[in-house]
């Protein structure tokens, strides 16, 4: 089913302003992302050769290890709490 173009355009234009919850189907929610860093891993079908291009990326692999430090400095919210905060229910995860 698709989404009428001025509903989502409506949507999107909220989500700049303020995070936005809704239903469809499932429950979703759109959120301004603030700071984003993308990584070019390759374009190859080979799996095992984009790993290693992958691994090869020092950049990506130093964000990776900062996220990973992210949790134990308490800068996470963990899903259960965004949960509560939005008033959803359990979204079928064991958290």
């Amino acid at each position: 089913m698709a989404v009428p173009a001025k509903i989502l355009n409506d949507l999107l234009k909220k989500a700049c302003d303020a995070n936005v919850a809704f239903t469809f189907r499932e429950q979703f929610v759109l959120a301004k992302v603030s700071s984003v860093q993308s990584f070019y891993v390759g374009t190859s079908d080979d799996f095992d050769e984009e790993i290693k291009m992958t691994r090869a990326n020092k950049n990506l692999m130093k964000s990776l290890d900062e996220r990973g430090e992210q949790p134990k400095k308490g800068e996470l919210i963990p899903m259960k709490e965004v949960e509560k905060r939005l008033g959803l229910k359990k979204l079928g995860r064991d958290s």
